[in-house]
C-alpha cells in the first residue's frame, strides 16, 4: 500500500469515527470540529499505555533521525525563515507492551483553538500534515521491535511566523468508537507534550 493509499485510509477512519456526533472523534475533535481543548473532553483515558517508561512518543529529524528532545522534555524544532524542515513524529509503545491498533496526534496552538480557522498550527507557519490517526505497524532503526506509527510532518515559517509554543496531542487506541457515544467502545490513553517552534532569522 502507497504512502498516499495509507494516508487516505486514516483519513476515512476518522471520517467513520465521525458518526453522527460530529465533535466526538479524534482528533479533529480539539479546536478544529468543536471547541475542545483536548481529547479527553470526548474519550476516557482507560486503556493499559499508562507506564511512561514505555509509552513513545518522540520528534526527529527527518534527515539525522536525531531526537529533538529537550532535557526538559519539550520539543525544539528550529528553521530558518522560508525554508523548510521535515521531521518525523513517532508514536507508540515498546515491544513489551500491549501494542495499540491506532495512534492519533494533533499538533495545536491552545491561543488558536477559539479561532474560526481551519488550521490550529501556530500562525505564519506553513505545515503539510499537522495531525494524523495510523494505524501501527512502521518500523523505525530508533525503535527496533516496537508498536509505533511513524509520519513526516513539513514546516516552514513564513514572513509572518514568529517563535510559539504547541501541544502535541497523543492518543494510544484499542477498538473502535461507538456511533455517536465517543466514550464506549474505544479503549484509549493520552498524552501532551510542549513543542517549541523557533524561527531562525
Amino acid at each position: 500500500m502507497s504512502y498516499d493509499q495509507t494516508l487516505l485510509k486514516g483519513i476515512l477512519t476518522v471520517v467513520i469515527l465521525l458518526g453522527s456526533s460530529a465533535a466526538q472523534a479524534y482528533p479533529p475533535a480539539v479546536g478544529i470540529l468543536s471547541k475542545a481543548s483536548s481529547y479527553t473532553t470526548c474519550h476516557v483515558s482507560n486503556g493499559p499505555w499508562t507506564d511512561e517508561s514505555r509509552t513513545i512518543i518522540d520528534i526527529l529529524d527527518g534527515t539525522t533521525k536525531r531526537s529533538l528532545r529537550s532535557e526538559d522534555g519539550s520539543f525544539l524544532i528550529e528553521v530558518h525563515r522560508g525554508e523548510l524542515r521535515t521531521v518525523l513524529t513517532v508514536i507508540g509503545c515498546t515491544k513489551e507492551c500491549a501494542a495499540p491498533l491506532r495512534n492519533a496526534w494533533l499538533y495545536v496552538d491552545p491561543e488558536q483553538i477559539a479561532t474560526s480557522g481551519l488550521s490550529k498550527f501556530a500562525p505564519g507557519w506553513d505545515v503539510n500534515l499537522p495531525m494524523a490517526c495510523r494505524i501501527v505497524g512502521d518500523t523505525l532503526a530508533a525503535y527496533p521491535d516496537a508498536h509505533i506509527t511513524v509520519l513526516p510532518m513539513t514546516v516552514r515559517p513564513m514572513d509572518a511566523a514568529r517563535n510559539s509554543n504547541l501541544e502535541l496531542q497523543v492518543m494510544l487506541t484499542q477498538g473502535e468508537s461507538v456511533k455517536g457515544k465517543a466514550k464506549e467502545g474505544l479503549v484509549s490513553n493520552h498524552f501532551v507534550r510542549t513543542v517549541n517552534l523557533k524561527v531562525v532569522d
